[in-house]
């Protein structure tokens, strides 16, 4: 595998989702018990036993790391739009909610592929696709499609952790404009390369990335490392599962950075970002709303959420 693991013993847990598919039921509560209770404490849990093959996440990498090593001319010919929901965004643009200076990465974003003729085919952006390398489409959709599928069963997981109504989380992102962004850093001296931020979306997938440098911020306000292991998913909560839970499952700050010894390093990262159709309710669910008390957040749909916080980063005007 590409992934490079780090040095110090990672703090985030580690739950193998293999344990909801033995037809053991008292294993499945243990599991559905472990994540809740890592999500509620971390914000973030790692996965094992997600069941993507590595050979397809590396397969998806090394479709990537072709492509960016395009020259940028060539690149832009794939260019996103307005809010970069699909196509190539180039160095420059993102930047982390209530900071002026730009991340230090290009990314690619990949989005739900729709028949023609659907109803959504109006709201989501189509795919931009470039001529090279031409397994980027292939590779970039099976890495996609599978990443949905684990993403709705860990969100089916904390239905049932929290004795939900099956689907109360998990259908929202049934057709949903879910994105899976392919992240390039280039080499940069020690210090930081995306600025500390917390995800828009439910929850985030995140294969083993090209080598370590992900972090996050605990309860106290240290920063703990988050290592790239071969065969886990680095998984957190955002901001819209914050959201309607009311807060029980925080949305974690997190950053990357350059490490001493991996300054002269090229790293990439795909992150899946599960998202909810446009039209989904993010009012918080009447279940973590203690007797007596008001929603600590307003109702909102997740396309205009969505909106709002592309704009407080840099991708719409």
């Amino acid at each position: 595998m590409r992934s490079n693991t780090v040095t110090q013993a990672a703090h985030i847990p580690r739950v193998d989702l293999a344990e909801t598919r033995c037809g053991d039921p008292e294993r499945t509560r243990a599991f559905d018990a472990a994540l809740r209770a890592s999500l509620e404490d971390f914000g973030f849990v790692r996965v094992a036993g997600h069941g993507i093959a590595a050979e397809r996440i590396e397969a998806a990498y090394r479709a990537f790391e072709a492509f960016f090593a395009l020259p940028d001319a060539v690149k832009r010919e794939v260019e996103s739009g307005p809010g970069g929901q699909r196509g190539f965004t180039p160095f420059g643009i993102e930047h982390a909610k209530d900071r002026a200076a730009p991340d230090h990465k290009e990314f690619f974003h990949i989005g739900r592929e729709l028949p023609e003729g659907h109803p959504l085919s109006r709201i989501y952006p189509a795919n931009l696709w470039p001529e090279q390398p031409g397994a980027l489409r292939h590779h970039g959709l099976a890495l996609y499609e599978a990443l949905d599928r684990c993403a709705a069963e860990l969100l089916a997981s904390l239905e049932r952790a929290f004795e939900l109504p099956s689907g109360t989380l998990s259908t929202m992102l049934h057709e949903g404009n879910s994105i899976l962004r392919a992240l390039h850093y280039p080499p940069t001296p020690p210090g930081l390369r995306a600025a500390a931020h917390e995800d828009i979306n439910l929850i985030t997938l995140l294969c083993e990335a090209s080598d370590p440098g992900l972090e996050i911020q605990s309860r106290d306000g240290a920063w703990l490392p988050v290592p790239a292991l071969p065969g886990e998913i680095v998984v957190d909560a955002g901001d819209m599962l914050a959201r309607v839970t009311n807060e029980r499952l925080p949305s974690t700050t997190h950053r990357v950075v350059t490490r001493e010894g991996s300054e002269a390093r090229h790293r990439y990262a795909l992150p899946f970002f599960a998202h909810p159709t446009p039209d989904s309710d993010l009012s918080v669910l009447p279940q973590f709303v203690p007797h007596g008390e008001a929603p600590r957040h307003p109702p909102i749909t997740a396309g205009d959420f969505l909106e709002q916080r592309l704009r407080e980063i840099g991708l719409l005007d």
